[in-house]
C-alpha cells in the first residue's frame, strides 16, 4: 500500500501520458467533465498495474463520440446503450462512460439505465468502496465519497451503499468480494459477510455466463484459495458450484481420513506453484485450475467405510470425471474445457500404479497416449495432489514422478511416443488386407496401435506380418 502521496504521484504520471492527457484538455474544451475512474485509481494507491482506462463524464453517448472522434485511431459503440463508448487514443484503448444513475426492479440484474449528472451519485451506484474512487481531469482532484481511501488502508472490502441493497441490486457483486478477497487481498466487512450469507440464494437470477466468468477470474487469481472459501462459507458456492462444499465429509468418529475440502484446497495451491515454476504453461492456467480443485469432486458419492476403520472411494476419478462435465456444461465452459478438465480428474489417480512396481516401456507409451495433449498439465495435478506430511513418502512419491517424466523424455526421443502411430496406416492396411473402408479396418488399425504401444517402432515388415497372422484369425 502506497502513502496517499506516492499514489497521487503516480497518479499524475498517468494523467500527463499522451492518452489521458489528450482525453483530458478535449472534454474540458468541449465544456464537459472527465475523472479517471474505479481501478486504474484505486490500484495507485495499491502500487498495481494498471491495465485498464476507464473514464466517467457528464457527455451524454452522442457528446462522446462528438469529443472522441477527431482524436482517436479508432472508436466503438457497442455499450452505447449503456453510455459507454470504446476509442483508441494515442494507442491506448479507453473506455468512457456517461454518469448512471441506475434502478433496478429487484427480480433481475437488468437494471433500467438511466444517465446522472454528478460524479458522487456514479460513484455511489459501484460495487465497492475500493472501486469507488475518481481522479477528476485535468485538476487532479481527487473523488472518494465513500470512504474508499480508508477501506483501502485497512484491507478492507465494504459497499458504498449498505450491502442488502448493493448484493440486491446485482447478486453477482457477491461474487465479485470473493474475487478481490483473492485478487487484492483483502478482507470482507462483517456487513458484507452477513449479506452474502443472508442472500446467497439471490445469485440464481444471474446467468450461468456470467456466474462462469467472475468463477473463472477468481481461480485466475494468484491465490484463489482465500475466496473460494468465502463462497463455500457464505452459502454461495452451495449454488453455484456445490461439488466443492460437498467435499466436507463428516468424520466417522470409527473411521479416518484426511480432510477432503482442504486438500483439495492445498492440491490447487501446489498446482499454481507448480504452472508458474515449470514454465511450459502460459499462466494462469483455468484448466489446470479446475481440475485441481475439483480432482476429488467423485469422493462424496464413493466413500465406503470399511472394517478395520479404513475408508475407500474406489473409483472417485471415474465418477468425478462425470460431475465436473455436468458442472462444467450447467456453467457454459466450452466443450474444450469441458474436455480437458474430464480427462484430468479421470487420470489422476493413474500415476500412483507406478509406485507399486516398475512400468513397463507398454505402460508408460500408454500413459502418455492417454494423456494427449493434456500431458503437461496432468504432470502438475499429479505432483501437486501429493499433500502427505510424511517427507519420506512425498520424497519418495517425487522421485517416482521424475523418473516417471525422465522415461517419458526418454521414450519421447527415441519414438517420438507424442505422435505415436501404428506403423501401417489405413491405406496401407486396405492394400495388404485386400478390404474396402469400413469398420475392419478401424479394428486392424486399432490393433497395429496396440502392438505399436508394446513393443514399439516395429517397421513395415514385422507390423505387416502380425497384421496378416491377426487378420487370419479373425477370419478363420
Amino acid at each position: 500500500m502506497q502513502s496517499v502521496a506516492a499514489a497521487l504521484a503516480r497518479l499524475g504520471e498517468l494523467a500527463a501520458s499522451p492518452a489521458v492527457s489528450r482525453l483530458a484538455s478535449t472534454f474540458r474544451a468541449a465544456g464537459h467533465e472527465l475523472a479517471l475512474v474505479g481501478g486504474p485509481v484505486r490500484d495507485a494507491f495499491l502500487d498495481r498495474g494498471t491495465n485498464d482506462l476507464d473514464f466517467a463524464t457528464d457527455a451524454t453517448p452522442d457528446q462522446i463520440l462528438a469529443i472522441v472522434t477527431p482524436i482517436s485511431e479508432a472508436h466503438w459503440d457497442i455499450g452505447r446503450q449503456f453510455g459507454t463508448i470504446g476509442a483508441k487514443v494515442a494507442g491506448e484503448t479507453v473506455e468512457i462512460t456517461t454518469y448512471r444513475s441506475d434502478s433496478y426492479d429487484g427480480e433481475t440484474r437488468k437494471p433500467e439505465v438511466v444517465f446522472g449528472d454528478s460524479l458522487e451519485d456514479d460513484l455511489g451506484r459501484r460495487d465497492f468502496t475500493v472501486n469507488a474512487l475518481a481522479l477528476r481531469l485535468p485538476e487532479m482532484t481527487l473523488a472518494d465519497p465513500s470512504g474508499g481511501i480508508e477501506d483501502l488502508l485497512a484491507r478492507r472490502l465494504r459497499t458504498p451503499s449498505a450491502p442488502e441493497v448493493s448484493f440486491g441490486d446485482d447478486p453477482l457483486r457477491m461474487m465479485r468480494a470473493a474475487r478481490f478477497t483473492s485478487q487484492l487481498g483483502f478482507e470482507v466487512d462483517d456487513g458484507v459477510r452477513e449479506a452474502m450469507t443472508a442472500l446467497a440464494e439471490r445469485i440464481r437470477r444471474i446467468s450461468a455466463e456470467r456466474v462462469r466468468d467472475e468463477l473463472s477470474k477468481l481461480l485466475k487469481t494468484d491465490a484463489p484459495r482465500a475466496g473460494i472459501e468465502l463462497l463455500v462459507d457464505s452459502g454461495l458456492a452451495t449454488i453455484v458450484l456445490p461439488e466443492v462444499p460437498a467435499l466436507r465429509l463428516e468424520v466417522d468418529e470409527h473411521h479416518s481420513h484426511k480432510d477432503v475440502y482442504r486438500h483439495s484446497l492445498t492440491v490447487l495451491d501446489q498446482a499454481i506453484d507448480y504452472e508458474g515454476s515449470r514454465g511450459r504453461l502460459d499462466s494462469p492456467d483455468l484448466i489446470v485450475r479446475l481440475a485441481a480443485l475439483l480432482h476429488d469432486i467423485g469422493k462424496p458419492a464413493t466413500r465406503r467405510l470399511e472394517p478395520g476403520g479404513s475408508v475407500s472411494f474406489y473409483h472417485h476419478d471415474l465418477v468425478g470425471a462425470k460431475l465436473a462435465k455436468k458442472r462444467l456444461r450447467e456453467l457454459r465452459y466450452d466443450n474444450d474445457t469441458i474436455a480437458a478438465v474430464s480427462r484430468l480428474i479421470e487420470l489422476h489417480l493413474r500415476f500412483f500404479g507406478y509406485t507399486e512396481g516398475a512400468w513397463t516401456a507398454s505402460a508408460v507409451r500408454r500413459y502418455v497416449r492417454d494423456a494427449g495433449d493434456q500431458l503437461e498439465r496432468l504432470h502438475i495435478l499429479t505432483r501437486a495432489d501429493v499433500t502427505t506430511r510424511n517427507r519420506r513418502k512425498a520424497d519418495r512419491l517425487g522421485f517416482a514422478y521424475d523418473d516417471l517424466e525422465q522415461r517419458i523424455a526418454a521414450l519421447a526421443e527415441e519414438e517420438e511416443i507424442a505422435a505415436v502411430r501404428p506403423d501401417l496406416d489405413g491405406e496401407r492396411i486396405m492394400a495388404i488386407l485386400g478390404i474396402r473402408p469400413g469398420r475392419e479396418v478401424g479394428e486392424a488399425y486399432r490393433f497395429l496401435l496396440e502392438q505399436r504401444l508394446d513393443d514399439g517402432p516395429l517397421g513395415e515388415e514385422e507390423a505387416t506380418k502380425r497384421l496378416r497372422a491377426w487378420w487370419a484369425n479373425r477370419v478363420g
